[in-house]
């Protein structure tokens, strides 16, 4: 891009959307800069008229790679940038189609709501890089971007365009080209892969059809062709490219074994992805001929039973993943003696052990390494001196783990569940960032030293026979974001010091022998600031809760994942140059049942309460958490009414209230929860007709049983006799229910003035009968 340009920091831009095109000379720089003109007025205008055309709630206004950019010479905007930024629908006559001098354009990761792709983008043709991927744009790529002449950059990847391929075969100056994650369909243009500039070709994820075309003269050096079946003879044509340095072919499901052998005139190539193709076990034999050039071979799910003597030839390889196969046997010895070889993944397969002497891979250059889902037995081996990654739950290890751990400076991340490791848990796990020691038979107490070093982010040492009380130690990993001891023998009070924690957002104690209240002194919000799964289920819990209790929490606002990842993962860029993803599992009472989840989401709130001693009333601040799905208040000694606030936890999926001292109906408002696909209010004081909504009476008999007063639908029970509430009363209890509730709405904002009336209320008792001080009591306990 010629001559100089000013670039006008984001932050500054929004202050253009607070006033109108008449004071446009209130316009300034975040950062000025001598003897640059800026830009001129009327594209000041058309930059404000753009930006208010949308909601723009969604910008970063901390991310300094967004912003406009002018070209000196000429005043005009030559770069624009909007990345995550801008919500709703890009229309033909949009002001960003005035910008005819644009050279630069990202608009990816937005949320346009646009029905069809504007056609008015082939009006931009000075534009040389066009990013729009990550959008919801869906119809055709219109055919005005064969006007886009100067274009080098096309990246219109994960949206939902549909049609056969793009008319670009006119731009002859396209270099990179990203169709990945859409619905492109048909054939590929002859003409495509004969484009003189062309190095970067991704259609991954696409419906395309028949052969492609390929001459020995294409400069193409990273082609991605993977994941949707790609009819047609295209393995021989892409032999061809002999510039070839990545190529990705995941998932074609082709229907004949993949022969590696036809990559050998590939001399250049350095990583190759053939992961869910079935492999020709021929070509995996040491006497055939594949690149040495590889540094990254992918043959995950590829139907493999034996260890590829193949790879013993790649001495440049610097990772591997070979998991979900049906490899059986031992771990090769030689395998740790190749060079370069840093990250390896060989879960999920029938490894029994490691052949010959495990010395050898305490001096290996291994830094990340994935045995997990295997079958090994014995003691764990000593890890690389080089480790960062080690993930080998999952197997038959047994005995203590190793303290050589102790002397990996490296180690981040450190994954033993569901092995039979004994002994205790070691001293020396401060610097760790992920320990997952989950099922195994540990014991002791927990180490008072695991945050020393103030990075562990994640701790679950649930079913073990960890005895011993929480170490306030906890109190210094500010880092620490998940927390489950669920299932040991830990005897303490509740943690309430645990809330100095910023970042803590799971809380798993259930199953050991917690006893004492869980409310706050004062009766105050219990005030985790990040608090979302909180499950203290079997434990000796007393006491009762304020109405208040839930007030504050994070789940009342958090209605979608905020930072776009749909679990609760850690990703840590440091683990090598292919980075791995540690993902949190649970074990939950959800729907009835005992289960692990797999997988912790991150926009979601759950609450397991159950097998407890509560009493008293369910607070009515439950249904503030407004992305609640799971509530397991089971076997306490809960009293009063069920909330009618419940029915405000419009995401809820999942409600166990069974055997309390519930009473009152079961509220009308919980038939109007769509997602709600379990109930059990079994074994109360209910009364009164089941509601008649189609989650609710889809659920089984025993849901509803051991209320004596609770008539209808699933029950054999009808509402004719002396339980069924008058025919012409619904609609006043509701009503009366409803000014009850929002009586006790005012009277939660207005606690103190709650509690000096009852003060008032007592003292006038003191002076009246016994029935007086029983209602007082009752007023106490139920509002």
């Amino acid at each position: 891009m010629s001559g100089s340009h000013l670039r006008l920091r984001f932050l500054s831009l929004l202050l253009l959307c607070c006033v109108s095109s008449s004071t446009s000379s209130l316009f300034t720089f975040s950062y000025p800069v001598l003897d640059l003109v800026a830009c001129r007025s009327h594209q000041i205008q058309a930059f404000t008229q753009f930006k208010n055309e949308f909601d723009t709630h969604r910008c970063n206004h901390s991310d300094h790679s967004n912003g406009v950019w002018c070209d000196n010479s000429m005043g005009v905007v030559t770069k624009l940038q909007l990345n995550a930024c801008l919500s709703g629908t890009l229309n033909p006559n949009s002001s960003l189609f005035w910008f005819h001098q644009l050279r630069f354009l990202n608009l990816s990761h937005n949320n346009f709501t646009s029905t069809s792709f504007p056609s008015e983008f082939g009006n931009l043709n000075k534009v040389e890089v066009l990013d729009l991927s990550f959008n919801s744009f869906t119809g055709q790529v219109p055919s005005s971007f064969s006007n886009l002449s100067q274009l080098t950059e096309l990246h219109l990847s994960n949206n939902q365009l549909t049609g056969g391929f793009p008319q670009v075969q006119n731009l002859t100056n396209l270099s990179h080209l990203d169709f990945e994650n859409n619905k492109f369909s048909g054939t590929v243009p002859s003409s495509l892969l004969m484009m003189p500039f062309l190095s970067y070709l991704n259609l991954y994820g696409n419906h395309f059809t028949g052969s492609i075309e390929v001459s020995t003269s294409s400069k193409l050096e990273i082609l991605y062709l993977g994941l949707k079946p790609f009819e047609g003879q295209i393995l021989e044509p892409i032999s061809k490219l002999i510039h070839l340095k990545r190529l990705e072919l995941s998932f074609l499901n082709i229907s004949y074994p993949l022969d590696l052998n036809l990559f050998s005139s590939l001399k250049s190539l350095t990583y190759l992805d053939l992961s869910g193709n079935s492999i020709s076990p021929r070509s995996l034999r040491l006497d055939l001929y594949i690149p040495l050039t590889l540094e990254k071979l992918l043959l995950e799910q590829c139907g493999i039973i034996e260890f590829p003597n193949i790879l013993k030839t790649l001495q440049k390889l610097e990772y591997i993943d070979m998991s979900n196969n049906r490899i059986n046997g031992k771990i090769p010895e030689w395998l740790w003696r190749l060079p370069r070889l840093r990250s390896m993944s060989l879960a999920n397969n029938s490894f029994n052990g490691f052949e010959g002497s495990t010395d050898v891979l305490v001096n290996s250059s291994m830094e990340i390494l994935f045995m997990h889902s295997n079958n090994i037995q014995g003691a764990l081996p000593n890890l690389p001196l080089s480790i960062k990654a080690f993930s080998a739950g999952y197997n038959n290890f047994s005995g203590e783990i190793p303290l050589s751990i102790c002397n990996r400076s490296s180690l981040a991340a450190l994954s033993l569940p569901y092995n039979n490791f004994t002994g205790k848990i070691p001293q020396c796990l401060s610097n760790l960032t992920f320990v997952h020691l989950r099922k195994n038979n540990l014991e002791g107490s927990i180490p008072d030293t695991l945050c020393a070093g103030d990075s562990l982010q994640t701790l679950d040492i649930g079913f073990n026979l960890i005895s011993g009380t929480l170490p306030r130690s906890l109190l210094n990993c500010s880092s620490l974001e998940f927390l489950s001891v669920d299932n040991n023998r830990i005897k303490d009070t509740f943690p309430f010091w645990l809330k100095a924690l910023p970042n803590l957002q799971v809380l798993i104690l259930s199953s050991n022998k917690f006893y004492g209240p869980i409310a706050p002194p004062h009766q105050s919000p219990l005030a985790f600031p990040e608090l979302r799964i909180f499950e203290i289920a079997d434990n000796m819990f007393t006491g009762t809760l304020s109405p208040r209790y839930f007030v504050n929490w994070k789940t009342s606002s958090l209605t979608v994942n905020e930072d776009g990842d749909l679990y609760m993962v850690y990703k840590n860029n440091a683990f090598g140059i292919d980075s791995y993803v540690y993902r949190d599992t649970i074990d939950m009472k959800y729907k009835g049942l005992s289960m692990e989840q797999q997988m912790v989401l991150n926009s979601y709130s759950a609450i397991d309460f159950s097998g407890n001693r509560l009493q008293g009333q369910i607070p009515e601040s439950i249904g503030l958490l407004k992305a609640l799905i799971a509530l397991n208040l089971s076997n306490n000694a809960f009293t009063c009414h069920i909330p009618l606030s419940l029915a405000n936890a419009t995401e809820l999926e999942s409600l166990d209230l069974s055997r309390n001292q519930l009473s009152g109906t079961i509220p009308n408002g919980l038939k109007t929860l769509s997602f709600l696909a379990y109930i059990n209010v079994s074994h109360n004081k209910l009364k009164g007709e089941i509601p008649q909504g189609t989650q609710i009476t889809g659920q089984s008999k025993s849901s509803f049983e051991g209320n004596a007063g609770l008539c209808g639908l699933p029950l054999e029970e009808t509402c004719s006799g002396k339980n069924a509430p008058p025919t012409q009363q619904p609609k006043e209890e509701d009503e009366e229910q409803e000014q009850v509730l929002n009586w006790k709405a005012v009277a939660t904002g207005y606690g103190t003035g709650l509690l000096l009336g009852l003060a008032i209320a007592q003292v006038i008792a003191s002076y009246k009968p016994d029935w007086l001080v029983k209602i007082i009591g009752l007023f106490r306990f139920c509002f």
